[in-house]
């Protein structure tokens, strides 16, 4: 039985960090709200499945597995550990969760930056609040979340990933999130990246993994837009 993804349809968003895991996997999956309504899918695929459970998921994205109704990122990912992208010992497997955790933080982080007030209003309405969030976004919380994974890398020595000679669907994580801060600060992450060159490479052998690089060139790979997470506004990367 395939998988169901369901996300919003026309942004990467945090349905992103789950497709790069299905993926680099290649297991089989639909991704639902992307459906066509004769289908079965479509956005109001996506509501009603997600009113439907008795135990139902605050927000996409979510999967479903058979019977189970999952949703959070890190959780789905946890999840989808057993498809090659995490190791079977428990310690190893709740530090490559610790560390997905740790990208959620810095997901969020990210998205207030164009959003520090309310996610309920426009970027227009708090702009100002938004050039401030961002500049300490910029020069504080990016290279501080980086010296924490280049420091994570370089302990594992030289073309490791997160947990060493294993793949994990954390490196696939980091390797978004480096593409997601590139689009959306290119002025600032063209300094801030030269300083962690571990995760640069990190991103770069993530790129050009056979199935990885297949979705990439695929339309199946959303672009970046100022409709997502990760989204370049000029006065918020001075």
């Amino acid at each position: 039985m395939a998988y169901e993804l369901h996300y919003w349809p026309t942004i990467q968003g945090r349905g992103e960090f789950v497709r790069l895991a299905l993926e680099d996997a290649g297991a089989r999956y639909r991704d639902v709200a992307r459906g066509s309504e004769v289908e079965g899918g479509g956005e109001a695929a996506l509501m009603a499945r997600m009113a439907k459970p008795a135990r139902p998921p605050f927000a996409p994205p979510f999967l479903v597995d058979g019977d189970l109704v999952i949703g959070q990122t890190a959780n789905i990912l946890l999840h989808l550990g057993p498809l090659g992208l995490a190791p079977e010992d428990e310690a190893d497997r709740l530090w490559i969760n610790q560390i997905q955790l740790t990208i959620a933080d810095l997901v969020f982080e990210a998205h207030e930056t164009h959003h520090p007030i309310s996610v309920a209003e426009t970027y227009e309405t708090q702009k100002p609040e938004a050039r401030r969030r961002a500049e300490a976004f910029r020069r504080q919380r990016i290279p501080k979340f980086l010296a924490w994974f280049e420091a994570i890398l370089k302990a594992q020595g030289d073309d490791a990933w997160l947990l060493g000679g294993q793949v994990s669907y954390a490196d696939l994580s980091l390797f978004q999130v480096v593409e997601g801060l590139t689009y959306a600060f290119p002025n600032a992450m063209a300094t801030i990246i030269a300083k962690a060159p571990a995760v640069a490479a990190l991103a770069d052998r993530v790129r050009v993994r056979p199935n990885i690089a297949l979705y990439l060139a695929s339309p199946r790979r959303t672009p970046f837009s100022e409709e997502g997470i990760f989204r370049h506004y000029p006065e918020l990367d001075e």
